[in-house]
């Protein structure tokens, strides 16, 4: 009978207790307001996760319609740090969900924080990790399936730096 009660007690233990997770995920865009008005068709099909340490946010924005996509690439592009690079990669991918094979995850600081206040939304310095460089700054990751997302459609600003990161498994990709 007691062995009964404590494994009751543990399995009630266990489904009431709150769960820690690495991100609190919202199955919509959350993105800010300021964003371009041209992305706000975009929120119901898109997710936003915060985390995994501090609150980054993520911005998934999953495509299956090239026209979608390519109308919309401009306007994604002007949410991007100046200078902050694009990284390419391959489905499938965390944010986007495994079903996604293409789309966009902008990667934003923490709401309201810098990570150097006299210096905001710039690279830290010495950093030689692109990702871990740029992560007080806006940057853009494009997942390219070559149908829906294909960069020989697509216009790259003058200048920006472009990490193809393709090759890798998706854990090295992150």
């Amino acid at each position: 009978m007691r062995r009964t009660f404590a494994l009751l007690a543990a399995l009630l233990l266990c489904v009431v207790a709150p769960a820690y997770a690495l991100y609190s995920v919202s199955n919509h865009g959350d993105w800010p307001k300021n964003w371009p008005k041209q992305l706000e068709s975009l929120r119901k099909q898109s997710r936003t996760l915060v985390g995994p340490e501090v609150e980054n946010r993520h911005f998934a924005i999953p495509f299956t319609k090239r026209d979608q996509f390519e109308s919309a690439w401009p306007h994604i592009l002007r949410v991007k740090t100046k200078g902050a690079p694009i990284f390419l990669l391959r489905g499938p991918n965390f944010f986007l969900g495994d079903k996604s094979k293409a789309g966009v995850v902008v990667h934003c600081p923490p709401e309201g924080q810098s990570r150097n206040p006299a210096t905001p939304e710039a690279p830290i310095a010495g950093v030689k990790n692109l990702r871990e460089r740029w992560m007080n700054a806006t940057y853009i990751d494009l997942v390219v399936d070559g149908n829906i997302v294909d960069i020989k459609r697509i216009a790259i600003p003058k200048g920006v730096e472009v990490i193809d990161n393709r090759g890798k498994s998706a854990a090295d990709q992150r």
